[in-house]
């Protein structure tokens, strides 16, 4: 994906900018390393004539020959539990391997170079899963090598509306013949467990001998389809533990790469034509694996033969680490051979893996017996579903149009079909992280499947919730009551090895209780609230009281030696995120509680009487909300991050003779960082967003302007919600700049690190920029409102909200907003939209009002157009309006959905 749109942008670039535009790179180095206050517009970054703008999919017309880990992710396939980097079927040229199953891990030795009680002590990083893409051919004995081969007509890519990856070429190979050559991949979204993949060949002008090798491979454990590669090459008796000297040991971001055999064969099974299962028990974590691969195969000749009639030779091969089903004719010209190939895969943390493959039989069974293209047809009408939900629609801007709809496929991709296991920072799209589960999920990503799909949410929620055991133990190992959530983990037990960085961002707590919170209201589901979810409220409500403390001076409640979001000051007192969020935390679990009493009594009594829950802690509980510190300069009139932050040094990231090598944390001891006044990602400006209600817009925008100039953005996760609160401050430019940067940090390669994974965190930061940015929805305490903020140069935005099972189209256009109930029920409200009260029914409703807001070098301080004082409802397009009966947290109780 080399930049080549116009030459002059280099030069204008090397004048003006401080980074190395030499031709042939992916992104230019200054950008990937500096994304505060950039001039380029990452849309600039995306080649053209090799990545067309097509509203429904991502396409490339040029192969990639390096490189090649970018495209890599961008064109992965998944569905949330089954994952298959875009590597070639021919197996090379490629960066990063990649098969991955969601949880699939093993875990090995934490050492710390200097121990102390309470570190995580073990790790647990995702590993390959057996890699069966590779569908290797031969012409006359030459092998398919894209990264070398002579070809025409090249084209690869999906629409975004059918889920498949789709490739097409015509190889001239060393022999000077013609062959056309089309494969398919597709990752099931309604088969969880189904892969498929099929390779076409047609000999264009002569006769030629055609050979397929259809494969799977232990790649984890060193396998290639070459045989110059042998299995574990590199062994080390110490299986398990990290590789020394790895580029992964520098970065954070990477997962660690482990050394020695993982996998211990436990199943293969006997030769049979066109059928092989591979499965293995993972050495330390003990969970079990197993893959199949089943074939059809079709031959066409020009006078009408088939297969039999060519005479088809086919031969199995089955070892420990490789299976191989190889197919040979002797093709004429005109000839047309097609194999599908039908993978199932299968992992467990308590069967055999001989178990798996009875699994693995019957899910290919069922899948041929379906057949192929009906699967295909099955995959888009799945989607076709997922969209009407999900969609986003920019009208007049189709290359936004598209980066928006990749986003948000991502996130079906990473999601849909996770149920028993959490959503991983980076999908299963690749090994960045390690294949852990953060709060991305809960912050970036659950209130896209609250709103859209909120069974997926409702399954991330329930992952957290059997979670509950390791996070209650974990709080008891820090000397604390209540649980714990782990900063980072796949298994439920913290894998955190750096603690200031890691298990100090307590807020996890506060997050997924925002984020259960945020499904409720949307959805109504009190039974869950009721059944599993107020076991994560008292947990976490009794976790604040154990770490914070009422000081004795004037009773306020305080939280000492925490890290919020941003990773670039750690272990301080008092951070305003934390402090914010485990208020609201404590504030609904109280309230949640009090409804339980009402409506459910018998449960009431008997959680009072199993928890030891007294009146009394909940008096508590309360007490320490309404008294909880928030920190607040009254000299600069902003909330200072934490109690130090306002005394540190800042760092002046604008200086022309002093600009900082970024990200920093790649070029900086953490001491030399946590010194200044420098921010990762946004902090107090996440905690503006995500409890709105509890801040004015003045104060919001003396913060905002305030953490601006000190937000590097090294963090993907910073400039979606950097968008989001410039877009309700009216910062149009800013919001716009912002929200460009989330949209294309994958496509773009904003961050250089797109090989490790797609940033899905970023993805549902893009959606919410979409929605709760410029489309202005709120959700404070159940109470919506929408009050946009159109960017100037859109025409319309149009989105989709399902709201207690109601689904409701939003389009927001000049001067007006426009809602309208399209599925679900007949009616929804009372909505806030621009600050009048609405009910939506199944005729659309018009309500008119400003829905642009520019303070772009104007000055709108003094406004309350966008005021979100407690009890305040949004109200960007007319005056503040009290709402009837309510007063923001004073009405916390959850009402069922209908």
């Amino acid at each position: 994906m080399s930049v080549k749109d116009d030459p002059e942008d280099f030069l204008v670039a090397r004048r003006t900018e401080p980074i190395d535009c030499e031709d042939g790179t992916l992104v230019p180095e200054g950008f990937r390393a500096d994304s505060h206050h950039h001039d380029i517009d990452p849309r600039r970054l995306i080649d053209r004539e090799n990545n067309p703008v097509t509203e429904w999919g991502w396409w490339e017309t040029k192969p990639q020959r390096t490189p090649l880990g970018v495209s890599e992710t961008i064109f992965a396939l998944g569905n949330g539990y089954l994952g298959m980097r875009a590597n070639p079927p021919e197996g090379r040229d490629t960066d990063n391997h990649g098969t991955f199953i969601n949880g699939l891990h093993e875990t090995w030795s934490i050492e710390h170079a200097e121990d102390a009680y309470g570190l995580a002590r073990e790790g647990q990083s995702i590993i390959q899963a057996p890699d069966a893409k590779a569908m290797r051919l031969y012409i006359d004995d030459e092998p398919l090598r894209l990264g070398n081969a002579e070809v025409e007509d090249y084209s690869r890519g999906i629409d975004f509306r059918e889920g498949v990856l789709r490739r097409s070429f015509i190889w001239l190979t060393p022999a000077g013949k013609r062959v056309r050559v089309s494969t398919e991949r597709m990752v099931s979204f309604q088969e969880r467990h189904l892969a498929l993949m099929s390779l076409e060949v047609e000999l264009l002008d002569s006769d030629a001998a055609i050979v397929v090798s259809s494969q799977i491979l232990n790649r984890q454990d060193g396998v290639s389809e070459f045989p110059d590669v042998p299995a574990g090459a590199d062994a080390d008796p110490a299986a398990g533990a990290p590789g020394d000297g790895d580029d992964a040991d520098d970065d954070p971001r990477k997962g660690a790469r482990l050394r020695g055999r993982v996998y211990t064969p436990s199943y293969q099974s006997q030769p049979t034509p066109d059928r092989a299962t591979l499965g293995y028990r993972v050495r330390r974590s003990g969970m079990t694996v197993a893959c199949t691969m089943d074939h059809v195969l079709d031959v066409r000749t020009p006078d009408g033969g088939d297969a039999a009639d060519v005479g088809v030779e086919v031969s199995t091969h089955v070892s420990e680490d490789v299976a191989d089903v190889v197919y040979h004719l002797k093709g004429t010209k005109g000839l047309t051979l097609r194999l599908e190939k039908f993978v199932a895969y299968h992992s467990s943390r308590h069967v055999s893996a001989e178990e798996l493959a009875f699994r693995c039989a019957r899910t290919v069974n069922r899948a041929k017996d379906v057949g192929f293209s009906t699967l295909v047809d099955d995959q888009a009408e799945w989607l076709a579903e997922f969209w009407e939900r999900s969609d986003v629609q920019v009208a007049g801007q189709p290359a936004i149009q598209q980066a928006v709809r990749w986003n948000i496929f991502q996130l079906a991709q990473a999601s849909a079909r996770a149920e028993t296991q959490g959503v991983p920072a980076k999908g299963v799209t690749g090994s960045g992280y390690g294949g852990h589960y953060f709060w991305d999920t809960e912050v970036y990503v659950m209130p896209f499947l609250s709103y859209t799909n909120p069974q997926y949410a409702r399954n991330a929620l329930r992952f957290r919730y059997q979670m509950l055991e390791a996070a209650r133990d974990r709080a008891r190992e820090l000397s604390h009551d209540g649980v714990l959530f782990p900063w980072r983990t796949i298994n439920g037990r913290e894998s955190s090895a750096y603690y200031a960085a890691g298990t100090a961002q307590y807020h996890i707590d506060a997050d997924i209780a925002y984020a259960l919170m945020k499904y409720v209201y949307a959805t109504g589901d009190v039974d869950f609230l009721l059944d599993e979810g107020i076991h994560i409220l008292v947990g976490t409500a009794r976790f604040w009281m154990s770490l914070g403390f009422f000081t004795g001076e004037d009773g306020r409640f305080e939280i000492h030696s925490v890290t919020g979001p941003d990773e670039y000051t750690t272990v301080v007192n008092n951070n305003l995120y934390t402090n914010v969020m485990a208020q609201y935390n404590l504030r609904v679990a109280e309230a949640v509680v009090q409804q339980m009493r009402r409506d459910r009594p018998e449960d009431y009594h008997d959680l009072c009487r199993r928890a030891g829950l007294s009146d009394a802690e909940l008096r508590r509980w309360a007490a320490a909300a309404d008294r909880m510190y928030v920190p607040y300069n009254g000299e600069r009139r902003i909330h200072p991050q934490d109690d130090q932050f306002m005394r540190r040094q800042v760092w002046n990231l604008d200086d022309p003779d002093g600009t900082p090598k970024r990200p920093l944390l790649l070029h900086y001891h953490p001491l030399t960082i946590y010194r200044y006044q420098v921010l990762k990602q946004a902090d107090v400006v996440l905690a503006l967003f995500l409890q709105g209600q509890e801040f004015t817009t003045d104060v919001k925008r003396r913060d905002y302007d305030y953490y601006d100039r000190l937000t590097t953005g090294d963090s993907t996760l910073s400039a979606v919600v950097q968008s989001i609160m410039a877009a309700e401050l009216g910062y149009q430019q800013k919001a716009m700049d912002f929200f460009t940067r989330g949209l294309f940090v994958d496509l773009a390669n904003l961050h250089g690190n797109t090989s490790d994974g797609v940033h899905i965190a970023s993805c549902g930061g893009v959606w919410s920029a979409l929605v709760s940015g410029f489309g202005g929805f709120r959700d404070h305490y159940g109470q919506f409102s929408i009050d946009p903020r159109l960017p100037e140069e859109w025409e319309e935005i149009s989105f989709v909200v399902t709201l207690h099972g109601c689904r409701i189209r939003v389009t927001v256009r000049e001067g007006e907003v426009e809602l309208v109930v399209v599925a679900g029920g007949h009616r929804v409200g009372p909505l806030w939209v621009c600050g009048q009260e609405v009910i939506v029914g199944a005729e659309p409703v018009t309500v008119r009002g400003e829905t642009r807001l520019d303070c772009d070098g104007a000055d709108c301080s003094g406004t309350d157009a966008v005021r979100r004082g407690r009890g305040d409802v949004p109200t960007g397009c007319g005056d503040p309006v009290e709402p009837r009966g309510t007063r923001g947290y004073d009405s916390v109780t959850v009402h069922r959905g209908e």
